[in-house]
């Protein structure tokens, strides 16, 4: 059953303010600010002091919310330039000691699986770094032994992403493992987001903001969240997620050249690009109960998303959507860490105009 879109209410912003009662699209807006006061945070709390520390691996503990999203990206972003082994589990590793980095993130105080994990890791001499709310067994278990970065700005777990990232970021500049040598710099970051937002705040009409239009684009459509590169494969997954989470929508989220081998899907975005049959009856032949798809190329490298696409598969594809975040120069330093800052931030944010035009997002 297609879920049916209020189109005219993205174009009207005090519908809009009216629908969100819950200020989930204030909420999704302080990226920006999320990325320097978690900056902040990770300042005070020492992380810095990780400085010349060479770990044996890094350890990214995946809780649910963000923490999972925050350490793919990461792990894209590093690459196969990282000079120590990355490791994302649910729990600490049964190996962890005090040659190991752990970096946990979560929006639950009361997460007794990750306290324990913490208690664990700090117990056996790991350096700990913990983002999480500074109440519960959580944080109980890492006091006075880790060093602890707490949430300054308050919003639903789903949208604390800037600030795993950031995080995630000071410990790896901290360490001294970002490829090239170049530690990432969080105040461009922070502006980049604080840019886009400006760009999709409710007064802007869809064609002048690109997460209503995007998300005009994905209504009453199957998303295929497509990544071109391991960082842009990433964002897809998160996006995918803020699609389930704000709009329940569901959205199958690979990278291009994974996604070009599975042939009944390969088939359904052929279909879906020749267009409805004018010849059929709807009334004898009413088609498929499913939504047509929709590719959406992701990318967050210099080229064009569409000739990485052919390159890696061997054919072209009919996205009706490329994302190459042309917002970012070429040339620009961090330029992938911004791209993909930006499309995890525009995806977000259309999830949310998507789940308040189709009345997803319950009034609070």
């Amino acid at each position: 059953m297609t879920t049916v879109l209020d189109d005219t209410l993205l174009g009207d912003p005090v519908a809009l303010a009216s629908a969100d009662t819950g200020g989930v699209l204030r909420a999704a807006a302080t990226a920006g600010a999320q990325v320097r006061s978690a900056a902040q945070a990770a300042t005070e709390a020492g992380v810095a002091d990780l400085a010349g520390h060479r770990p044996r691996a890094l350890v990214f503990l995946r809780r649910p919310g963000s923490s999972g999203a925050a350490a793919e990206i990461v792990g894209a972003l590093l690459g196969s330039l990282c000079p120590v082994p990355i490791v994302v589990a649910d729990v600490v590793p049964g190996w962890i000691g005090p040659l190991d980095v752990v970096l946990a993130h979560s929006a639950d105080p009361a997460d007794v699986e990750l306290a324990e994990s913490v208690s664990r890791a700090v117990g056996r001499g790991a350096e700990v770094v913990l983002s999480a709310p500074a109440e519960g067994p959580v944080a109980s278990a890492g006091a006075g032994r880790a060093r602890f970065v707490e949430p300054r700005i308050p919003v639903p777990p789903a949208l604390d992403l800037p600030r795993a990232l950031a995080v995630a970021l000071t410990v790896v500049s901290s360490l001294g493992l970002w490829p090239g040598g170049l530690d990432p710099a969080l105040d461009p970051l922070a502006d980049a987001l604080d840019a886009e937002a400006e760009r999709n705040q409710p007064n802007h009409e869809p064609f002048m903001n690109p997460a209503k239009s995007l998300a005009l684009r994905l209504a009453e459509r199957t998303p295929l969240l497509w990544g071109a590169d391991p960082a842009a494969t990433a964002v897809a997954g998160h996006g995918a997620t803020a699609l389930a989470t704000h709009a329940g929508v569901v959205a199958h989220a690979a990278d291009i050249a994974q996604a070009a081998s599975a042939t009944a899907l390969r088939r359904a975005v052929d279909l879906a690009d020749r267009g409805e049959d004018i010849f059929r009856d709807p009334f004898d032949d009413p088609g498929p109960d499913s939504p047509p798809v929709r590719v959406v190329l992701l990318a967050t490298g210099e080229e064009e998303p569409g000739q990485v696409a052919v390159r890696r598969t061997g054919r072209g594809w009919p996205a009706d959507l490329q994302h190459p975040v042309d917002e970012v120069p070429r040339g620009t330093r961090d330029a992938v860490l911004l791209r993909t800052a930006l499309l995890a931030s525009r995806l977000e944010i259309a999830a949310v105009y998507l789940g308040l035009a189709t009345r997803a997002i319950e009034p609070a």
